[in-house]
């Protein structure tokens, strides 16, 4: 017995000297390739044909690191964070569009809404390839964002690559860019509720608007569509807001990052701003990260449904950690789950109901006799007097997906009133 507790303790001691010394190796290892690092450094700055700022080559350094990991890991120097901070605060000086880097070109996620890019026809999915004819490959993200970034007013000239297109030219002029996160209107006894990003105001402009819509319609308000179209995301505290406003209980959103411990849970609180009203959530390949919180945790419990395209597909959380002084690092911590446990990551929402963009045309109807026409035919006594039927808005005309949504909320709530009527 004795032997065999001595052989085991030192088979244990064993095990705990090459453990130890395996991790002294990875630790020497580690030291020497820093050591590569300030090689490399010197002799950049001693050698090269033009004279660098040290401060450059390091921010240099260390945003090569960070953005080797994923598209949205990143450094942050004081400029940059004050930007960041100022845009999360919903108003800052560009073009208008959310992009991300793919292949060496910059992706559109989306336009925003009322901006210079929205209006010059910037579309999801565009690659831009060039900036005042100069490539965009070899610039990092942040260097590209900064290159679109200027004075209010001054011009700068994107060239576009497009699915099914030759290579297209857009000027567009920088202008302060005020971003009002939600638009609202009633279409019919349907409320509208456009979010076109997640700030600091969205949750509270979204209750002004559901109130409005209940001063103004009241007991007749049939329903709700959320318009999350093109939307690239925002506050996370923002998506959770917007969906437990519709939710009474359960999970909204879950995050795990690399160990165990690192879960987070977020749940809804009691309280639908809406009494159960049917929803739909309209989606589209801009729809990305909180909007994809949203439309995953609504569609999940049920509680809405979902109408549209293929959303973006992001679903990672990037934590910003302040440097003092320095600015900060932009690091992807975590990926986000919906209450069902669904990765979105490359993957995104997809609609209960698949609904493609498409173009409608108004034609005009033949005209043709009925019953009323004919001489002498018998009246109605019940007829009451001919009313002009409210003709829809030229801007719900044009936007296919949009009317589907709203057919779809008429046609549960005519449903729901049905089965509640007695038998005649």
């Amino acid at each position: 017995m004795r032997i065999f507790v001595l052989v085991a303790t030192v088979a244990v001691a064993f095990l705990f000297s090459v453990t130890l010394e395996a991790k002294e190796k990875d630790s020497d290892e580690t030291y020497r390739q820093l050591g590569l690092l300030g090689e490399v450094f010197e002799r950049v700055r001693t050698s090269y044909v033009d004279e660098v700022e040290d401060k450059e080559l390091i921010e240099a350094a260390i945003n090569g690191m960070l953005i080797s990991l994923d598209p949205h890991s990143g450094y942050l120097n004081p400029k940059d964070f004050e930007d960041m901070q100022v845009r999360t605060r919903g108003e800052f000086g560009g073009l208008g569009i959310e992009v991300t880097m793919e292949n060496g070109f910059v992706k559109v996620v989306s336009p925003i809404d009322d901006t210079p890019a929205y209006r010059a026809g910037i579309q999801t999915g565009d690659y831009i390839t060039h900036l005042d004819d100069q490539p965009v490959m070899g610039l990092t993200l942040q260097q590209a964002v900064e290159q679109m970034r200027g004075d209010v007013g001054k011009k700068i000239k994107l060239t576009i690559r497009r699915e099914g297109s030759d290579r297209i030219d857009v000027t567009i002029t920088r202008a302060k860019i005020k971003i009002k996160s939600v638009r609202s209107r009633m279409e019919g006894d349907i409320g509208y509720v456009r979010v076109s990003s997640f700030n600091e105001q969205t949750e509270s402009n979204l209750e002004k608007a559901i109130a409005k819509f209940r001063k103004e319609k009241g007991g007749n308000l049939q329903g709700l569509v959320l318009d999350l179209r093109n939307n690239p995301g925002g506050l996370l505290d923002q998506a959770i807001a917007v969906s437990d406003a519709f939710l009474e209980k359960g999970e909204i959103v879950s995050t795990r990052g690399r160990s165990m411990e690192d879960v987070q849970r977020f749940s809804a609180r009691s309280g639908d701003l809406v009494d159960g009203l049917p929803i739909v959530v309209l989606i589209n390949g801009g729809s990305a990260s909180a909007s994809e919180i949203v439309a995953g945790a609504l569609q999940d419990h049920h509680r809405a449904i979902v109408l549209g395209t293929r959303s973006f597909g992001k679903g990672s959380v990037q934590t910003i950690v302040p440097l003092g002084k320095y600015g900060a690092m932009r690091l992807t911590t975590a990926r986000y789950y919906t209450p069902s446990g669904r990765s979105i990551q490359a993957k995104g929402i997809d609609p209960d109901i698949l609904v493609e963009p498409a173009r409608l045309e108004k034609l005009k109807a033949v005209e043709r006799s009925r019953e009323e026409n004919l001489r002498g035919a018998l009246t109605n006594e019940e007829a009451s007097p001919k009313t002009k039927k409210p003709e829809k808005k030229e801007a719900a005309l044009k936007d296919y997906q949009l009317l589907r949504a709203l057919d779809l909320i008429r046609g549960v709530s005519l449903y729901s009133d049905w089965l509640q009527r007695p038998p005649s």
